[in-house]
């Protein structure tokens, strides 16, 4: 399973991966951390990531960059207006009111939608992440802005399904670069809370957050953001600055040359990095527009000055952030800066200035968004074991579930659902009142927000028939994703029917006597909410909701009589599913998904292809310039004159074709010239690879001819176990092949280089071989074993025989008592030497007597 993060900004993206030693972030194919998210079209292929950024300035009205401000957004929205006077390509309204961006693709003038490019982008990225783990990338996790709208969600979905990606969550950047900060961190507070301030200035956006952090958990306070106040804000600024005084001075106006917008933005954005760490920068351009080379020079305090409309905007997102977190500056205890367009010095001392301390730059700037996905993802992977860490992120708006009028309600009605800093993922249940189908709209609360749709969606519930003349009670569960995006889930009708009444006293029920009476969309109780920490809304939710605080099991009624016993009727709940059919606005249906999916594959089959093709053809040209100056070299002795003449007027005959009839073939054509050409050029390179290994061939064949006929004519006592026919067959086939040997060197020895070789060093390998199967398993014969010898049988001990000398009485009485108090042999087979006499005497005990006869 891949653990993969990608963090797709609006300029680049990054491709951070873990591994078992922590969290990597991948090169490109130029060894490059960050790859532009460019796609360029071409007449036979497209150009995505750094190969597109190298063509966008020859090409730039098919070059699509800064992707994330087309992706879910109205044509008609002010901000994508003002971004598409900007933008070199051109951008139309396509029928259902979204951009459509128009390029030349294969020869014809094609339309794409966002989303598919998006999907072109991540294509890529997945390219790169695949090459450096050498395996298929599906799961992953994708950063997002935490403004992002439920369409433009909707969008990075599909643009990774397009592109063959499971994304296991979309991330917002801002909880992604929290969490890179504070899983590492083991010095974190077990009780009090410790706030950090995180503000990422990108390319094009401004997002400020507020986390507070405990040991093994981060909470995130407030999501505070500026959708267009970024670095290329600033790039704009010094674009205008220099397009109206290079009108000026030269008289050229580069608004009228696409490729001169272009060339001139790039240089502004270097001069933005260069006043970032100097007093001043020069601004040099060769040949901008009409042949004419132009200079320019600013000084900081100069920048600073016309890009004040754009610094006074720094300031409302932090102070927005503080106000939703709750908290004063003194309360925030660390300020992390991240982003490509934090270093703007300008900017920081803004952010000094009002948080009333030094921001800090702990993280890299540009990589830690990709990282905290890539430990999002790991976290959500079963393949890695990650320090326990809660993260409690929040929605940063506002759902609410509206109810279409219909015959019986006049008056749509709106309900709140999800209130701005829900937790991610969760689900609740709302409960109508109707008597048959009805309309229900998912909508956008936030009018200080423009840019949210107010409509999102709209469900059908039903149809259903209630068994009851009244209205049936039917609850509808909606769900908060894991990457935010929200739907109504399913419908469920409950149905009471009675049962057998039960008799009961009055006091069991005093707190059961409320009944449900609203019509309309009610306001779920507290029982009917339902907070769900899990990836995907399971359908139990909807079960365990209640309404009014009752479970949905069972509903009891009773008469309002406090003196006297009642027989309450007990109720069963019945619960039937309800169909449910909904419609999201501006976003792709299943049929425009595969068909998106199919095009996505036939482009990135046409891509392979012709890179297939060009490497077949760079093969060629590579093959022609190399062996003819080859044949000028160290080939001359190895082919005839003549045919090398001819040789070289082939390889120029098709150098000139690869130039002229064969620029633009296919790589079948490619494939036959080259095989062409090698039937006459790979003789001539056997011959000479011959002739240079020849000699280290033949050495090695001597030395082991030599190496067995000495072992086999040795007096060594280590081989005197082989047998002298063995020995004799080892030497015959040593002699064999020497002679062999001989015969063939002469042979070679007598023939021209340019001639075919007879002596081939495939032919003494096999040699060598042969002998080395033949000699090797009888010189190698291991020695017998010896026979075991088995010891000889022990032989009992022998006395010299001795004449025995008459002894007195007394002394065979005390020889007769020696004999008994003999003790048995030892264990070793040595017998024990007997006391004297007097030994036997010492070693009596005091007051013992002989006994008498």
């Amino acid at each position: 399973m891949s653990v993969v993060g990608f963090d797709v900004g609006n300029e680049s993206g990054i491709v951070a991966v873990a591994r078992q030693r922590g969290i990597d972030v991948v090169l490109n194919e130029e060894s490059k951390r960050e790859t532009p998210a460019v796609v360029c079209f071409g007449d036979k292929q497209r150009f995505i990531g750094t190969a597109g950024a190298a063509s966008s300035t020859m090409n730039p009205r098919n070059s699509v960059s800064q992707i994330k401000r087309l992706l879910g957004r109205a044509f008609a929205d002010p901000e994508l207006q003002r971004d598409l006077a900007s933008f070199p390509f051109r951008v139309s309204e396509g029928p259902d009111g979204f951009p459509l961006v128009h390029a030349r693709y294969l020869g014809e003038d094609r339309a794409f939608t966002p989303t598919q490019l998006l999907a072109m982008v991540l294509s890529n990225l997945k390219g790169i992440a695949e090459g450096n783990l050498n395996a298929a990338v599906f799961d992953c996790c994708i950063g997002i802005p935490a403004y992002f709208t439920d369409l433009q969600r909707r969008a990075v979905a599909d643009a990774a399904a397009i592109a063959g990606l499971r994304p296991l969550r979309l991330f917002h950047e801002t909880t992604a670069t929290a969490l890179a900060y504070g899983i590492y961190k083991t010095d974190l507070p077990e009780k009090e809370w410790l706030n950090v301030a995180f503000i990422d200035v990108g390319h094009a956006s401004m997002q400020v957050s507020i986390v507070g952090y405990k040991k093994g958990q981060l909470n995130m306070l407030s999501h505070a953001y500026d959708r267009s106040l970024g670095g290329r804000d600033f790039d704009e600024v010094l674009f205008k600055h220099f397009a109206d005084k290079f009108k000026d001075e030269y008289k050229i106006d580069v608004y009228q040359n696409a490729r001169a917008c272009v060339r001139l933005r790039v240089a502004c954005e270097k001069l933005k990095k260069m006043l970032s760490a100097n007093p001043e920068a020069p601004l040099n351009i060769e040949c901008l527009m009409d042949e004419k080379d132009v200079r320019g020079f600013i000084k900081r305090e100069e920048f600073e000055q016309i890009s004040s409309p754009v610094l006074q905007r720094v300031k409302a997102p932090l102070e927005k952030a503080l106000a939703e977190a709750g908290l004063t500056t003194e309360n925030v205890h660390f300020v992390e800066v991240v982003g490509s367009g934090s270093r703007v010095p300008a900017i920081i001392r803004i952010i000094t200035e009002f948080f009333g301390k030094e921001p800090r730059r702990t993280m890299n700037a540009s990589e830690c968004v990709a990282r905290g996905c890539a430990l999002q993802c790991a976290v959500l992977s079963p393949t890695f074991k990650v320090r326990e860490f809660e993260v409690n992120d929040g929605f940063p708006f506002s759902i609410a579930l509206s109810c279409k009028p219909d015959s019986e309600n006049t008056e749509s009605e709106q309900t709140i659902v999800f209130s701005k800093g829900s937790p991610v993922p969760s689900a609740k249940t709302v409960t109508f009142y109707r008597s048959n189908t009805f309309a229900v709209d998912v909508v956008s609360v936030d009018a200080d927000d423009l840019q949210m749709a107010k409509k999102i969606s709209s469900y059908t519930i039903g149809p259903f028939q209630s068994s009851n003349p009244e209205k049936a009670k039917v609850n509808v569960k909606a769900c908060l994703n894991i990457h935010g995006i929200v739907s109504i889930e399913s419908a469920m009708m409950l149905e009471e029917e009675v049962d057998v009444p039960v008799a009961t006293t009055n006091e069991t029920l005093k707190d059961d006597t409320k009944m449900d009476t609203d019509d309309a969309l009610g306001d779920p109780a507290p029982g009917t909410d339902e907070n769900m920490q899990e990836s995907k809304c399971s359908a139990d939710a909807t079960h365990g909701a209640a309404e009014n605080g009752k479970p949905d099991s069972e509903e009891i009624s009773a008469p309002m009589d406090t003196d006297a016993k009642v027989e309450p009727l007990i109720k069963n709940v019945k619960k039937i599913d309800v169909p449910v059919s909904g419609l999201v606005y501006g976003a792709l249906g299943s049929e425009e998904l595969v068909k998106a999916s199919e095009n996505e594959y036939e482009m990135a089959l046409q891509d392979r292809v012709m890179e297939e093709t060009k490497e077949k053809k760079n093969a060629v040209e590579a093959y022609v310039y190399d062996m003819r100056n080859k044949l000028y070299d160290k080939y001359t002795d190895f082919v005839m004159s003549e045919y090398k003449e001819g040789f070289i007027a082939k390889l120029q005959e098709v150098e000139d074709w690869l130039y002229e009839d064969g620029e633009d073939e296919t790589k079948g054509v490619y494939i036959a010239k080259l095989e062409e050409l090698k039937k006459v050029g790979d003789p001539i390179e056997i011959r000479y690879k011959e002739w240079a290994e020849r000699s280290s061939s033949i050495n090695q064949l001597v030395h082991c001819i030599n190496g067995f006929k000495e072992v086999a004519l040795s007096n060594s006592q280590a081989f005197d176990h082989i047998d002298m026919s063995e020995k004799q067959k080892v030497l015959d086939e040593c002699s064999e092949a020497e002679i062999w040997l001989i015969e063939k060197q002469q042979q070679q020895d007598a023939l021209p280089k340019h001639a075919d070789p007879v002596l081939l060093i495939s032919d003494m390998k096999k040699k060598a071989e042969a002998l080395d199967r033949s000699c090797r398993p009888i010189m190698s014969k291991p020695k017998p074993a010896p026979k075991p010898q088995t010891p000889p049988p022990p032989t009992p001990p022998t006395e010299s025989p001795t004449t025995p000398e008459p002894q007195t009485p007394e002394q065979q009485q005390q020889s007769n008592g020696a004999g008994e108090a003999e003790e048995p042999t030892s264990e070793g087979g040595a017998q024990d030497q007997e006391p004297t006499a007097e030994q036997m005497d010492t070693d009596k005990p005091d007051g013992w007597a002989e006994p008498s006869a």
